[in-house]
């Protein structure tokens, strides 16, 4: 079965054709980066703008590169949450059209669970083996930093989250404060590798230190408004350049990148997980790669990390989700709603073997 996945959640219009759930055959993506850069972030109203004139240009080329015309689809997925309402909303409409038009089932999909199964989708037979369960997903974007727990049965919850800034946000005004420009993660990721990350003492937020435990209640949640007030005011009157900046980036991204990491080992080992997943757009951070990697061989359990094309934005791990949730029966009808947050309850996890 081919499945047309649609995905525009933020700034990115993507479509993509995968078959049976991991045979890519077409992943097209817009960007709209540019657009946003002298807002210095994504513009919701104007990202919905961007969406609706290239949706369809978008769609036309996943299908002219799968090879496929559209009546050898058998089903349209689509992001309905969670996201920027005014982008879903133009992508959800799409697809709604599309599935009517061509009679076929629609399938909405939660865009945070997709970005998990994008970190398989060049390996989803390691989906189907229970041996793979519990998996301890660290999701971290532009809009979400959360520890996600999926059984072998299909249930999901969330264990820990940020309780303000997302990872994703605090590289973006990070940058903005150092003038370093919009996105701020790719930016920082290449200035810190010729910088000092031990250069300046940055705090890890809801981490504990000596003489000040973490309450229980955030233990595994997150907290990254405090680095950032310390960045804005550890360079406040001065004009950083040179070594003197990147040494200052690279112990900012320090501070980042060692909490994200911390929380993820602590939540393998409170949850008992036997498989640990790095994904979303942040995920693309070498040096998190790298921290993620060294810790998951000192700690002694298994790590996937998304390959770098499934890490960001894309409609591949819609249409790769999607054919799951379609062989289980669980599609959606012509009210399929979109909504910003992600809901309390997940529902059943389609691609876990016991899901049902």
């Amino acid at each position: 079965m081919h499945i047309l996945g649609i995905e525009t959640s933020c700034d990115e219009t993507a479509a993509a054709v995968v078959r049976n759930g991991g045979e890519v055959r077409a992943n097209v993506i817009s960007s709209q980066i540019t657009t946003h850069a002298a807002y210095g972030g994504v513009v919701p109203e104007l990202a919905a703008r961007e969406h609706l004139k290239a949706m369809p240009i978008v769609a036309a080329a996943a299908l002219r590169e799968s090879g496929l015309g559209m009546a050898g689809l058998s089903a349209i997925a689509v992001t309905n949450h969670p996201g920027l309402v005014p982008a879903l909303l133009v992508g959800v409409s799409f697809a709604k059209g599309l599935a009517r038009r061509l009679n076929l089932p629609l399938i909405g999909i939660n865009h945070t669970l997709a970005h998990v199964y994008g970190a398989f989708l060049d390996q989803t037979a390691r989906l189907e083996q229970p041996a793979t369960y519990p998996i301890l997903a660290l999701a971290v974007s532009g809009g979400h930093t959360l520890l996600l727990l999926i059984t072998a049965e299909g249930r999901a919850r969330v264990l820990g989250s940020t309780i303000d800034d997302a990872a994703g946000e605090a590289f973006d005004k990070g940058a903005k404060i150092l003038s370093l420009g919009y996105p701020g993660g790719p930016v920082i990721d290449r200035l810190a590798k010729t910088g000092d990350p031990k250069a300046v003492a940055f705090p890890r937020g809801l981490l504990p230190r000596s003489g000040h435990p973490v309450d229980p209640e955030n233990r595994l949640n997150f907290s990254f408004s405090g680095l950032k007030t310390a960045l804005l005011y550890h360079v406040k009157g001065r004009t950083l350049e040179g070594q003197e900046l990147a040494d200052v980036v690279a112990s900012y991204q320090a501070a980042i990148v060692d909490t994200l990491v911390a929380k993820t080992v602590l939540a393998v080992r409170d949850s008992g997980a036997r498989t640990a997943v790095l994904c979303g757009g942040v995920a693309c951070n070498s040096a998190l790669r790298e921290a993620a990697r060294l810790a998951a061989a000192r700690a002694g359990f298994d790590l996937v990390v998304a390959p770098p094309k499934y890490c960001t934005d894309n409609a591949a791990m819609i249409a790769g989700m999607a054919w799951h949730a379609l062989r289980r029966g669980q599609v959606s009808g012509p009210d399929l709603h979109v909504a910003a947050r992600l809901p309390a309850d997940l529902g059943r996890v389609p691609f876990a073997p016991g899901a049902g």
